[in-house]
């Protein structure tokens, strides 16, 4: 069989243009968070009651697939031609985005062995730099980049680390500091990195790994470390805005004080509407939820896509229902675990810097938000971690793969490792690899679900904490999932029924092919286990 080709790009150009953004007061900080999206215009805000009617009708299954479609004409001309022509009903409306719109992304896959496909992907997966086109959602992205695959024709936030962790493996250095590149970029212009890089994402951002993205790159230029400083800085300024606006007991934006006084984060969206890639979907779910306002229901559902898992129990007041959510009312462990890693890593980034006064003040921030976890998101009866619900002043009875997080950043202590390891062998240990929780309600980020980057963040974690067993126990049953099911289809998928192999289901849409972190996350595990590689 031959070979697959590396992926070979240009050299990237690292320096970006202009000196780092000085940084903001958190109040004008704020400000912006509240306004950015709708100044740059989502799809619903550009094309109005078309966007709704297309969506409400049900055109395509799935909601996403509008959202994402490019206009021929530009959207003055798009709205002129909808208000001449008036379609009315489903099939005139779908003949009118077919004759006005067009669709992007569906490349063909290659049958190679496992690892040669994983490398072969990387020329597919990997995009040229990003100029907007008017009327069209995606934003602009000056440097190469790498997306998921399938519906995902776009850069994501928490997705990107996974897939560099492949890229790393595969010598694929430039991409990654290009990719790096684009979320500094981002931050520069937004004041935060979006969901995904979309004008719909631009009112929420998803899990915090810039800092350990860029500790994945081997650049040690000065100017450059102070580029990427500042916008780690800049990326905690985003997330603790709402410390501005907070109540004696209360929450502001992304930022919930606690009982005693302490600050920890949530995740929140500045915007209450549906969402535009789940239009139809939102609004149904709202309806549901009925009496409670629609708004407030809304900001649940997209504060749970802020967190990358849409949707877990952890986020349903009854654990199955998706018109209970209430994301905004939970204190996370995962996302505070993300926070103390950004404040850790920006002392230290300070200090190599010779900048003394901000290496001790990020010290100080991420002594206090460990303490703050210790107390609140530990649960000492139930010996582990824990999410923390504010509305009922408790920790949430969900066990999920999240309890891994304090492991992976490193600030779990040893009889928390030692805790942690015993239920995660107990509770989340599946046949073909980690359960994301024990609660099995047709969600996607719930049993039987596994999916790659919490297998990611486990097995690093414990690998870190000595508990190698485990972590070998664990890598071995993932990357024989993803490996059977390749040999069987010729595919490498979103997530995966960890329970049968086959692939994964729940959710909003069907399972990808593709897929960005799968394909990151078993490379990455093949290569520190390399015993563990699958025979062609």
């Amino acid at each position: 069989m031959t070979k697959a080709p590396l992926l070979s790009l240009a050299a990237l150009a690292l320096a970006l243009s202009g000196a780092p953004v000085a940084a903001q007061p958190l109040s004008v900080a704020a400000q912006r968070v509240e306004t950015i999206s709708q100044k740059a215009g989502t799809p619903e805000d550009t094309y109005g009651d078309l966007y709704r009617a297309v969506e409400l009708a049900r055109v395509f299954p799935d909601s996403k697939t509008f959202a994402d479609m490019v206009p021929l004409d530009g959207p003055a001309a798009t709205m002129a031609a909808y208000k001449a022509e008036n379609p009315q009903g489903k099939e005139a409306l779908s003949a009118f985005v077919a004759k006005h719109f067009r669709k992007i992304g569906g490349e063909d896959q290659h049958k190679l062995t496992m690892l040669e496909h994983i490398r072969a992907l990387w020329p597919i997966l990997a995009k040229p730099p990003m100029a907007a086109t008017p009327g069209s959602s995606l934003l602009q992205l000056p440097y190469a980049y790498v997306v998921a695959g399938g519906r995902y024709q776009e850069m994501y936030y928490w997705d990107s680390y996974f897939t560099m962790l492949g890229l790393k493996e595969d010598g694929e250095q430039p991409l990654i500091d290009s990719m790096l590149a684009n979320f500094t970029s981002m931050i520069e212009r937004y004041g935060h990195i979006p969901n995904g890089t979309r004008s719909y994402y631009l009112s929420r951002s998803q899990p915090p790994f810039l800092a350990l993205m860029m500790d994945l790159s081997d650049n040690k230029d000065p100017v450059l470390a102070r580029q990427r400083l500042a916008a780690l800085k800049g990326e905690h300024a985003y997330w603790m805005a709402g410390s501005t606006c907070l109540t004696k007991e209360g929450a502001c934006q992304h930022v919930i004080r606690m009982p005693d006084g302490s600050l920890l984060n949530r995740y929140w969206d500045a915007r209450d509407t549906p969402r535009d890639e789940s239009y139809a979907e939102d609004v149904a779910t709202s309806a549901q939820a009925a009496p409670r306002p629609a708004g407030q229901t809304n900001r649940d559902l997209r504060a749970g896509a802020e967190s990358g898992w849409d949707y877990s129990s952890r986020w349903l007041r009854d654990e199955k229902t998706l018109s209970t959510i209430h994301t905004t009312d939970i204190v996370p462990v995962d996302l505070n675990s993300l926070m103390w890693n950004l404040e850790v890593s920006i002392a230290r980034r300070c200090k190599a810097l010779g900048d003394t006064a901000c290496a001790q003040d990020f010290t100080r921030k991420a002594e206090a938000r460990k303490a703050a976890i210790s107390k609140w998101l530990w649960s000492a009866p139930e010996q582990r971690f824990v999410d923390w619900d504010s509305s009922t002043k408790q920790p949430t009875k969900v066990v999920s793969a999240a309890m891994l997080y304090p492991l992976f950043v490193g600030l779990a202590t040893p009889a928390q490792v030692q805790a942690t390891a015993r239920l995660t062998r107990s509770a989340l240990l599946a046949p073909g690899g980690l359960r994301t929780t024990t609660n099995q309600n047709g969600q996607q980020w719930d049993q039987p679900n596994g999916w790659a980057p919490l297998t990611w963040v486990a097995i690093a974690g414990l690998h870190r904490n000595g508990q190698e067993e485990l972590a070998r126990d664990l890598a071995h049953r993932w990357i024989g999932t993803v490996a059977a099911f390749y040999n069987r289809t010729g595919r490498m998928v979103e997530k995966y029924n960890i329970e049968t192999g086959e692939a994964g289901g729940g959710g909003e849409y069907p399972v990808q092919d593709g897929f960005g972190w799968t394909n990151g996350v078993t490379r990455a595990l093949i290569a520190l286990y390399p015993q563990e590689a699958p025979h062609p």
